[in-house]
């Protein structure tokens, strides 16, 4: 699979500016769309304070794609491709978040009700999806990416700077340069219940079972069973959560 860089998409001389900031930002053509996109992230994405908060909250369900009853949108929350963004009930964003659901096959991203997204945190697709289920919460600086699909199970927790990587490069020719080699993408999942601690990473391919532990620092690239807890470089299963507490 061949992912278009943005580099690519910007300096493109076919396209007018419209046509590619159109196409990375808004996800859709044509002059009604962008001017509606412009008039709500002008009239609300930097204002401080209450009103900020207050705009955010009546404006920006105008550009997704499904938005529920109280949802919070911090300061400078960026979306992209935003109608194919869908957000349930009762959700924080917090400032600064980046949601970039871009794509021109995919889905793009859903996130569940009473789900809380930190500060810096990034949800991006590159013609990828991602789900947040119901009752998740993600640290603040995290950064999931998805060129397939991304899942964060129900309840469950993702310590600060977390990254699940939805996708890796092929660098098998040695003739080109690896940004020119497609990219593949297997996909994350993490189950229902799980706790990863600070700074954990999960590659490509990889499922972490429901309520499993992973620690801080950890980087998994084989999966991990249902109730396992891993640690380690790469991680490997060091015990069960039962046994812990024996």
């Amino acid at each position: 699979m061949t992912i278009e860089r943005a580099q690519d998409q910007l300096f493109d001389r076919r396209r007018s500016a419209r046509e590619k900031y159109a196409a990375l930002v808004v996800g859709r053509p044509g002059w009604g769309a962008l001017v509606k996109h412009e008039m709500v992230i002008m009239c609300s994405q930097h204002v401080p304070g209450a009103l900020g908060f207050a705009l955010r909250r009546t404006l920006y369900p105008a550009l997704l794609g499904a938005c529920g009853r109280n949802v919070i949108f911090g300061q400078n929350v960026v979306l992209r491709h935003p109608h194919k963004i869908r957000i349930g009930d009762d959700v924080v964003i917090d400032d600064n978040c980046l949601l970039d659901a871009k794509g021109e096959t995919n889905r793009g991203i859903a996130i569940g009700s009473g789900v809380f997204i930190g500060r810096n945190t990034i949800l991006s697709c590159k013609n990828g999806d991602i789900d947040v289920e119901d009752g998740a919460n993600i640290g603040f600086n995290c950064e999931l990416f998805s060129a397939s699909h991304v899942r964060v199970g129900r309840d469950t927790l993702l310590a600060a700077y977390c990254y699940l990587i939805g996708g890796d490069h092929d660098f098998s020719d040695t003739s080109k340069p690896i940004l020119a080699q497609s990219r593949t993408s297997a996909g994350v999942s993490v189950g229902r219940g799980a706790w990863l601690g600070a700074g954990a990473k999960i590659l490509d391919g990889v499922a972490v079972g429901d309520g499993a532990v992973i620690g801080a620092a950890a980087v998994v690239r084989d999966a991990v069973p249902a109730g396992a807890i891993a640690v380690g470089v790469p991680a490997r299963v060091v015990g069960r959560r039962e046994e812990a507490g024996s």
